[in-house]
């Protein structure tokens, strides 16, 4: 077998070891980690690497979650299309649904860390998955004043600061792949400075393998030619749907 692999950059040392490994021919694309911010740019983004997969690859591989529905209503053209079944790409670091579920369950308010994520970092980002950079923030701030004045804005920005304050835990999680005591060092020092206890977990390469090994069980979803993604915000997260052309 021959699988296109389309992957966020926040996953590329776990990607190529997974593919290195693999029985398959396993041909690489990475994607920006930026693009998560945007997430209708990264869905065109993606749909356009899909579209550019021609018959020699048996299956276009996507190490993404939903990641804020820039994976909703991708479809499928020549060949067959396949993700994990995943909220975002956390639930690839820890290796499961159910794993994903009990951390958040058990310590809702986590920033997590890994060594690729801080490694990608542009300085303007934050280091942390789904986290707010200071840039970031005064972006937001200052979108939010031109578009609805600064009382308005001052407002959203303090009901946005409560809910950020409800976060109290940093966890780094190691995956054993490449150096990361640097990465670690840095994720201890940010959860000092913001009063956080700290936590070390021990990801997990099995959704990643899977995938490129073409294991595809109940934790995958499959998107046969002529299908397309659909977000059901439910425990298997998304489905498939015929696609209709703009024709009809």
């Amino acid at each position: 077998m021959r699988y296109l692999l389309i992957a966020c950059e926040v996953l590329a040392r776990e990607a190529y070891l997974c593919a290195a490994r693999s029985p398959h021919i396993v041909d690489i694309q990475l994607l920006e980690k930026g693009l998560h911010d945007t997430p209708e740019i990264l869905r065109q983004e993606l749909q356009t690497r899909i579209d550019g997969a021609d018959e020699r690859y048996d299956a276009v591989l996507l190490a993404y979650g939903l990641c804020s529905n820039s994976t909703a209503d991708l479809v499928a053209r020549k060949v067959p299309l396949v993700l994990p079944r995943a909220h975002d790409c956390i639930t690839l670091y820890l290796g499961s649904r159910a794993r994903y579920e009990a951390e958040f369950f058990a310590h809702s308010g986590t920033y997590y860390y890994t060594a690729d994520y801080i490694e990608r970092s542009d300085g303007v980002s934050s280091v942390a998955l789904g986290a707010v950079s200071d840039e970031q923030r005064r972006k937001t701030y200052e979108e939010y004043v031109e578009k609805f004045g600064r009382d308005n804005a001052d407002y959203l920005m303090e009901v946005m600061e409560a809910w950020a304050r409800n976060y109290s835990r940093a966890a780094f999680i190691e995956m054993g792949v490449g150096p990361s005591d640097g990465a670690e060092r840095r994720a201890r020092q940010e959860a000092e400075r913001k009063g956080w206890t700290f936590e070390k977990l021990m990801g997990d390469l099995i959704l990643i393998r899977k995938l490129v090994d073409g294991e595809w069980d109940e934790d995958f979803l499959v998107v046969e030619p002529g299908e397309r993604i659909v977000a059901t915000y439910e425990s298997r997260i998304v489905e498939t749907s015929p696609h209709l052309s703009a024709d009809g």
